[in-house]
């Protein structure tokens, strides 16, 4: 009935009541009846032949129960109402009736055949359980009920089908593990064959490495003796030695005693021969003083040779050698009493002007302290004191003269004065690279020395 019967679902039945007349339910027929209710499969077949005929029905034929879903589409009727519209067709003869003569305008050969006492042997059962039950012709109950066994038997049938395929599976599963096992006890045997050959040849090797065990440990209980009796003459060596440096220290303190003794008369002698010549000198300068104040004499005289060039200013000449020569550094100090002057920051800014100005003033005065102690010249460093906070001079390395210029005074102008304040014939070196200062020292006859060459020879005399 899931096809025909749907397709003629809109149309009136043949026993539909006329426009109008009120719906009143038919008794049920009181002959064969069911021993058992319809199997699962019938009932619902049933029910939804009955809710196809629902939706061609008019409202006034609809049983009371079944007019709430009757605008319901079909499936959905079967699966809301299912449950009212078996009782219906059980208790009503009249809705059953109509429900069974949609039945037969759909299959009329099966309808035909079951009145005549015939089932055709390739109908479907479901279906034909459905046709007897609402029919009902004569023997329908046994029909059912015939149906019904076979039905069960089918479905015991398809039970035992089931168990059959899942023994086969569960008998193909278990070949397959069996299988597996033995693959897996073949690969266990062969790996515990492995083990045990390793175990063979660890215990091989446990057994050599004790024998040389053994004999390592016979060779250190013999080094251990021979060490014994070694350090048993060590010390005999050692308690020697150490009376004999007993012995020769007292000697030694005794010779240190004769020496001390030796001296301090020797120094007894010389003291007062020391005190006599100091008198006889001191005598000699305060006489020497006394003259020169008496015949007023100058501090310093001039020899013949600088008395020729006139009143000129006359210093030691430190050319010869050009600015970008290596060696100019060098050179220049081994001019006698020669004073070099430093352009401080020209010389830090050329060398190593990305470090702070406290940290260069630092490097470069640790340079020039090792410079001076290595060539004995006079060195003096200037600053800019515009940028510090200490006093304007501050006392510098030991060997090296440090100044910053003071307020108003900048430090070009300070190492001008500097320049200008030495006496005639001194011979002084000016490191910067200043046009400006470089001018002015060379007008007042000092060298200019370029801070880069200064820096080069500082790195090579270093």
């Amino acid at each position: 009935m899931s096809t025909d019967p749907e397709e003629t679902a809109g149309a009136g039945g043949e026993g539909a009541s006329e426009p109008g007349a009120e719906y009143s339910p038919e008794p049920a027929d009181t002959g064969e009846q069911l021993a058992r209710p319809l199997p699962e499969q019938v009932r619902a077949r049933v029910v939804e032949y009955g809710s196809d005929v629902l939706g061609g029905m008019r409202s006034s034929e609809l049983p009371l129960v079944l007019r709430r879903v009757a605008r319901f589409e079909p499936r959905r009727r079967a699966r809301l109402a299912g449950p009212q519209i078996a009782a219906q067709l059980e208790t009503d003869a009249g809705f059953r009736s109509r429900v069974a003569s949609r039945v037969e305008q759909v299959w009329p050969e099966l309808v035909e055949g079951l009145r005549s006492g015939v089932v055709p042997p390739a109908a479907d059962p479901v279906a034909v359980a459905a046709c007897a039950y609402l029919v009902r012709p004569e023997g329908w109950a046994e029909i059912i009920e015939n149906i019904h066994g076979e039905l069960e038997r089918r479905v015991v049938a398809q039970e035992a089908d089931e168990a059959a395929e899942a023994a086969e599976a569960a008998r193909t599963q278990l070949e397959q593990v069996r299988r597996e096992h033995r693959t897996e006890n073949e690969r266990l045997r062969s790996r515990m064959k492995e083990q045990r050959s390793e175990i063979a040849d660890l215990r091989r090797r446990i057994h050599h490495e004790r024998g040389r065990a053994k004999e390592a440990t016979e060779r250190a209980e013999r080094a251990l003796e021979e060490t014994a009796g070694r350090e048993s003459e060590s010390a005999a060596r050692v308690s020697a030695l150490e009376s004999e440096n007993r012995r020769l220290r007292a000697r030694v303190v005794s010779a240190e005693t004769q020496v001390e003794n030796a001296r301090r008369a020797a120094r007894t002698g010389r003291n007062a021969d020391e005190a006599r010549l100091r008198v006889l000198l001191d005598v000699l300068v305060e006489a020497g003083h006394g003259l020169r104040r008496e015949l007023a004499l100058p501090t310093s005289l001039d020899s013949p040779a600088d008395m020729v060039a006139g009143g000129e200013d006359r210093r030691a000449s430190l050319e010869g050698l050009p600015d970008d020569d290596p060696g100019l550094l060098g050179h220049l100090l081994t001019v006698p009493r020669v004073h070099l002057l430093l352009d401080g920051y020209n010389v830090t800014k050329t060398g190593y002007g990305t470090l702070p100005l406290v940290d260069q003033r630092t490097r470069l005065l640790s340079s020039l302290e090792g410079l001076a102690s290595r060539t004995k010249a006079e060195i003096t460093c200037v600053f800019d004191g515009a940028d510090v906070d200490t006093p304007p001079v501050v006392a510098g390395p030991r060997r090296v003269r440090l100044l910053f210029s003071e307020a108003g005074e900048t430090a070009d102008e300070l190492i001008v004065r500097l320049v200008g304040a030495e006496p005639p014939g001194r011979p002084i070196a000016v490191v910067t690279s200043d046009q400006e200062i470089v001018s002015a020292v060379r007008r007042a006859g000092a060298r200019a020395v370029p801070s880069a060459v200064f820096l080069r020879g500082l790195e090579t005399t270093g």
